[in-house]
């Protein structure tokens, strides 16, 4: 990926935009060393979408998430059916 200092891309950010939209994913670095990736929006929907766990995935995991905390169960007795006659 092409990479650009971060004080050219404050400079040129039209342009680092363009190159974005045109060529594929920008490199921002800070002091030589790689800071941020500018990608374009329909790219960054797409890796946002694929690092979701789908419901599949979720309801067949073995890990839970959580305990489930059920309230206790009443002592309170059912009522007799009615009859109709």
């Amino acid at each position: 990926m092409p990479s650009w200092p971060v004080q050219d891309a404050k400079a040129r950010f039209s342009e680092l935009l363009d190159t974005c939209l045109r060529d594929g994913p920008q490199v921002v670095t800070r002091r030589g060393t790689e800071a941020a990736v500018l990608v374009p929006a329909e790219e960054w929907r797409r890796l946002c979408q694929s690092s979701r766990p789908s419901l599949k995935h979720l309801l067949l995991t073995s890990d839970a998430r959580a305990e489930l905390q059920l309230p206790p169960r009443g002592r309170l007795r059912r009522r007799p059916p009615i009859d109709i006659e």
